[in-house]
C-alpha cells in the first residue's frame, strides 16, 4: 500500500522500514547495481530492492519488488536468502530532517540480461566484485553485502 508523503514521512520519521535487497548475479559471477535517482543514497550504485508494505506477505512483496526493480516475475522461494542486515541512513527519501533505518532482508537471485530502468535507477551495470569493492561510487552497504 503506497502511503501518502505526510504518513510515510511520519513513518520514516518513527519506525524502521523493512525491505527486501535483491543481490543480482549473472552467469559471469557479475553483480547488477543500479545508479540511485532518490535519496537516501543518490547517486550511488546500490542493488536494488524496496519495502515492504504493510498487510503484503514476504512471498508477495519478493514478487512485486523483482517486478518493480527488474521488470521480471521470480518468487522468493527461486532465490536463495542471505541474511539480514541493518542500513542507517542521516537522511530520508524527502529531506535532511531526520534519519531512515532499514531493515533489510537480503536474497540472492541469477539474471543474464540487464533490466528495463525503473524510476528508482538512472543506469544499470554489471560489476565484478572486486572492482565494486573498490568503487567510491558504490555505497558502503552494497559492498557490505561481498566483504
Amino acid at each position: 500500500m503506497l502511503l501518502s508523503k505526510d504518513i510515510f514521512s511520519n513513518v520514516i520519521e518513527n519506525t524502521p522500514l523493512i525491505s527486501i535487497d535483491l543481490i543480482v548475479e549473472n552467469d559471469k559471477g557479475q553483480i547488477l547495481l543500479g545508479k540511485r535517482i532518490n535519496e537516501p543514497a543518490l547517486g550511488y550504485w546500490f542493488v536494488p530492492g524496496g519495502r515492504i508494505f504493510k498487510d503484503e506477505s514476504l512471498d508477495d512483496a519478493f514478487i512485486r519488488t523483482v517486478k518493480e526493480e527488474l521488470g521480471l516475475n521470480i518468487e522468493r522461494k527461486d532465490a536463495i536468502f542471505d541474511k539480514t542486515y541493518e542500513h542507517f541512513y542521516e537522511n530520508n527519501v524527502f529531506d535532511d530532517k531526520f534519519s531512515t533505518h532499514y531493515i533489510v532482508l537480503a536474497h540472492k537471485i541469477k539474471i543474464d540480461n540487464l533490466p528495463i530502468l525503473n524510476n528508482q535507477h538512472s543506469n544499470y551495470k554489471w560489476f565484478e566484485v572486486d572492482e565494486l569493492l573498490q568503487n567510491k561510487n558504490v555505497h558502503k552497504y552494497t559492498k557490505d553485502y561481498f566483504i
